[in-house]
């Protein structure tokens, strides 16, 4: 049996009803595939007959060696970066998969498939502007370590985090939809689950909106730079742009306000699945943990940079939140204080 058989909602979140008892299909997952490889209809079988979180997992494992191969071959190790934005939607697609496959109701899971698919569309447009996708495109931070690290070292790294670790992460992070997909024959979508579909869309756009304002000054940015002219029509003045960062809009409230929105994304699903199992808390919290603390340990790191890069920056740390508004201090008005010195 695939699923287990539950009846009550707190059930579905009982990591030792829904989960461990599923451990064991890993382990010979590998076998069934390879010998029903050229079998689309033993395949579907093996697919139908195995847990989702089982299958989901097994595939981000499948992963990593890719990853790693891919990386080290190209010296690039923003491989798993290329599809940051396209797995988690992958197994939260699944998921709905298997539960119409399964003939399950889907009202709740549906709604996640299409806010899923809008969060990849929106993360992954804005990867492709900024030129991820280009040959050769490498995140800058991990040229960076490599200068710190030595080369069998990085390769452990590699191993261990950027291939292994993260690819996990991005599967964890969806976790949360397979208890929404064991509680839908038991607990009905109702108004509450609008509600939580209402602060995934407007998590993603407010990563859009912050998205669009740091795209907006780059662009301005790189265009002064080249012209010795302000862009017109922009809102940015010369002060702004020779600063180097973005202190406007969102970016006058929040350090990073693309990551919180982002970092909320994944939160609200969590807390999605803890309403309808009437929980406070449950195991499948474990994925958006670890990405609140990447979240911590890449923004240290990033801004480690950046302030070395623009002087003003510890300025701006100082006035503003890193994530959440820094409602008791004065804000990016220091910013402004900051330029009327220098322009006297």
């Amino acid at each position: 049996m695939a699923l287990p058989i539950l009846k009550s909602a707190t059930a579905c979140a009982d990591f030792g009803r829904t989960v461990q008892p599923y451990f064991s299909q890993l382990n010979d997952l590998p076998r069934q595939i390879y010998q029903s490889a050229t079998d689309l209809q033993a395949l579907k079988a093996i697919y139908l007959n195995t847990n989702p979180l089982v299958s989901a997992f097994a595939f981000s494992l499948f992963l990593v060696p890719i990853f790693l191969v891919i990386s080290e071959i190209n010296r690039n190790y923003s491989q798993v970066d290329r599809v940051w934005s396209i797995l988690p939607t992958v197994y939260n697609l699944h998921y709905v998969t298997y539960a119409h496959a399964k003939n399950l109701p889907t009202q709740r899971l549906n709604s996640l498939a299409i806010i899923s698919v809008i969060w990849s569309m929106r993360l992954t447009f804005n990867y492709w502007r900024k030129g991820g996708y280009q040959v050769g495109s490498e995140d800058y931070r991990w040229e960076i370590l490599r200068k710190y690290i030595n080369p069998p070292l990085f390769f452990i790294f590699n191993v261990l985090f950027i291939s292994l670790a993260q690819s996990v992460l991005l599967f964890s992070v969806t976790m949360p939809t397979y208890i929404l997909l064991l509680s839908s024959p038991v607990v009905k979508a109702d108004i509450p689950d609008i509600i939580f579909s209402q602060l995934l869309l407007g998590a993603i756009f407010l990563a859009f909106t912050a998205d669009q304002q740091q795209w907006d000054f780059q662009t301005a940015k790189k265009s002064y730079q080249s012209t010795a002219k302000l862009p017109a029509g922009t809102g940015f003045t010369a002060r702004n742009l020779d600063r180097g960062f973005l202190t406007k809009g969102l970016w006058a409230l929040s350090r990073h306000p693309n990551f919180l929105a982002e970092q909320s994304v994944w939160v609200a699903l969590y807390a999605w699945s803890c309403y309808v199992t009437k929980s406070y808390y449950n195991w499948s919290g474990v994925g958006a943990v670890a990405y609140l603390l990447l979240f911590q340990a890449s923004t240290w790191f990033t801004e480690l940079v950046t302030a070395k890069k623009y002087p003003d920056y510890k300025v701006y740390q100082e006035r503003v939140g890193k994530f959440v508004p820094n409602l008791m201090g004065q804000g990016v008005a220091d910013m402004n204080e900051v330029d009327e010195r220098k322009t006297k």
